[in-house]
């Protein structure tokens, strides 16, 4: 639970440090403390939270027995929404990568769209397991 936490902190905050990197000159002190605070949140303390939960979760999805592989439709929804929260922390690897190398070429309010991605994901998780619709 607590790589969970720890994961999707990660993925509310990275967004948000890009929303005001964006807006700092290149080059600038700014600029060079966001890009210190961006790759040690996605290094230390992101990518290994995500590794945790994705084997944690199969661990108890597999181990437990909990989940009906082929009856319970909810889990095959929940699952598709962690690989797309997957994918979106990949794709902020991607960015933190162009913002250290200076070739950030995105507004600060595409940042703040992108910012509401895992929020969504997140909603759609906690209905699949809570509910259970299907």
């Amino acid at each position: 639970m607590v790589a969970v936490v720890a994961w999707m902190a990660g993925l509310f905050y990275l967004p948000r440090l890009f929303v005001y990197h964006a807006d700092a000159k290149p080059g600038s002190e700014l600029s060079e403390t966001f890009k210190v605070m961006e790759r040690r949140l996605l290094k230390a303390i992101m990518t290994p939270a995500m590794l945790a939960s994705w084997g944690l979760g199969l661990v108890i999805a597999f181990g437990y027995r909990s989940v009906d592989w082929t009856g319970d439709h909810w889990f095959h929804v929940k699952l598709l929404l962690v690989g797309a929260l997957t994918l979106f922390h990949m794709l902020l690897g991607r960015w933190c990568r162009e913002f250290a190398q200076d070739a950030n070429m995105r507004s600060a309010r595409y940042y703040r769209i992108a910012n509401e991605v895992p929020t969504v994901l997140l909603i759609g998780i906690v209905i699949m397991v809570v509910v259970r619709p299907f």
